[in-house]
C-alpha cells in the first residue's frame, strides 16, 4: 500500500491507523466514487484524500466515476484538479470507458476538462468506432 493512501487516511481522520484500516478507508472512497455519492466522498477530497486514489488496478475516481455513469462527480474531481487522461494498468482511459458505455453526459464531461480523444489503448476515438458511438465525440 503506498504511503499516499496511509497520509490520506490520516488527514480524513486526524489518526494515524495500522495499514488495514487505511486500506479500508481506500476501498470506501473508491466504492464511493464507483457509485457516484459525492456527498460522502467530498468531505474526504476536503481533509487531504487524493483526488487521483486509484486502485490496484490503477482506476482514479474519476475512472470509477465516468465509467459508472456519474457525470456530476467526474465534473466536481475534474474541477478539484482530478487527471482526466490518467489510464489504467490496461491502458484504457476514463473517455474511452464512458464512449463504450454510452454516457453522453459523462464524455461531454470529460471533454469540457479537456480530455484527449486519442488517448490510451483503445483510444476513446477508436472506441466509438468500434462500437459504432462516433456521435458521442466530436468531429476530427
Amino acid at each position: 500500500m503506498s504511503d499516499e493512501i496511509e497520509d490520506a487516511y490520516a488527514a480524513a481522520t486526524g489518526a494515524d491507523r495500522p495499514r488495514d484500516e487505511a486500506v479500508e478507508l481506500a476501498q470506501r472512497l473508491l466504492d464511493l466514487a464507483r457509485a457516484g455519492d459525492g456527498d460522502s466522498l467530498l468531505p474526504f477530497l476536503e481533509a487531504g484524500a487524493p483526488v487521483d486514489l486509484a486502485d490496484e488496478a490503477g482506476n482514479t475516481l474519476l475512472m470509477l466515476a465516468a465509467y459508472h455513469g456519474h457525470a456530476g462527480l467526474v465534473r466536481v474531481l475534474a474541477e478539484r484538479g482530478a487527471a482526466v487522461d490518467e489510464l489504467n494498468a490496461r491502458g484504457q482511459s476514463p473517455l474511452a470507458g464512458a464512449v463504450f458505455k454510452g454516457e453522453r453526459e459523462v464524455v461531454s464531461a470529460l471533454l469540457e476538462h479537456g480530455a484527449d480523444v486519442d488517448k490510451g489503448t483503445p483510444s476513446a476515438r477508436a472506441t466509438a468506432e468500434m462500437f459504432d458511438r462516433t456521435d458521442l465525440l466530436p468531429p476530427g
